[in-house]
C-alpha cells in the first residue's frame, strides 16, 4: 500500500490541512507496525545514551496533545503538565502496547480536531507555553506534524538497533 499522502484526500479535512493529517496518520501506521512484538524489557533502555523507546512513545502522544491544545488557543491543564513531566521516566507498569494505543488515540483526536478547523483561522495568532511565544494555528499544526515525524524516525532507528536488525 502506498504511504498515506499518496492515498488521496482524507474526507472532512480542509485542503490546507491535508498534509498535516497525512503526516500524523503515516506516523501512527509506522509506529504500530514497528512496535509489533517489541520486547518489553527493552522499553526503557537507552542504547548508546539515546532516548528510550518508551520516551518516544510517550512524547509522540504528548506533543500532539500539547501542540493541538495550543492551536485551540488554550493553555495546558494539570494532567498535561504531569504527563510532560513523566515522559521518559521508566515505569515498569507501562507496557509498549499501552503507549502505542495512547498514541493511536491521540492521532484519532488530532484528526478529528483537524476536521473542525476553519481554514480562515489558520493565520490566527497563538501563544505557546508559559511564555506565550508567538505562533499561529497553522504554525502549530505543521510543527506538530513535523515534530511527530522526527520522533517517529528516531523511534524506528532505536527499535531496530534494540532488535539487532
Amino acid at each position: 500500500m502506498p504511504e498515506v499522502w499518496l492515498r488521496g484526500y482524507i474526507n472532512g479535512i480542509p485542503p490546507l490541512l491535508q498534509p498535516v493529517a497525512h503526516a500524523i496518520l503515516q506516523a501512527q501506521e509506522e509506529v504500530s507496525a514497528e512496535m509489533r512484538d517489541f520486547p518489553e524489557n527493552l522499553l526503557w533502555e537507552r542504547p548508546g545514551g539515546v532516548a528510550s523507546v518508551g520516551f518516544h512513545l510517550q512524547h509522540l502522544a504528548g506533543v500532539l496533545d500539547r501542540l493541538f491544545t495550543y492551536a485551540q488557543g488554550k493553555s495546558l491543564n494539570e494532567a498535561q503538565r504531569r504527563a510532560l513531566a513523566a515522559e521518559g521516566v521508566p515505569n515498569p507498569d507501562i507496557r509498549s502496547a499501552d503507549l502505542v494505543q495512547a498514541f493511536t488515540r491521540q492521532v484519532t483526536r488530532a484528526v478529528e480536531q483537524l476536521r473542525n478547523i476553519e481554514e480562515f483561522t489558520l493565520t490566527d495568532p497563538r501563544g505557546v507555553g508559559r511564555e506565550q511565544l508567538p505562533s499561529t494555528v497553522l504554525g502549530l499544526l505543521v510543527h506538530a506534524a513535523e515534530h511527530t515525524q522526527r520522533h517517529v524516525g528516531q523511534l524506528l532507528v532505536t527499535v531496530r538497533v534494540q532488535r539487532g536488525t
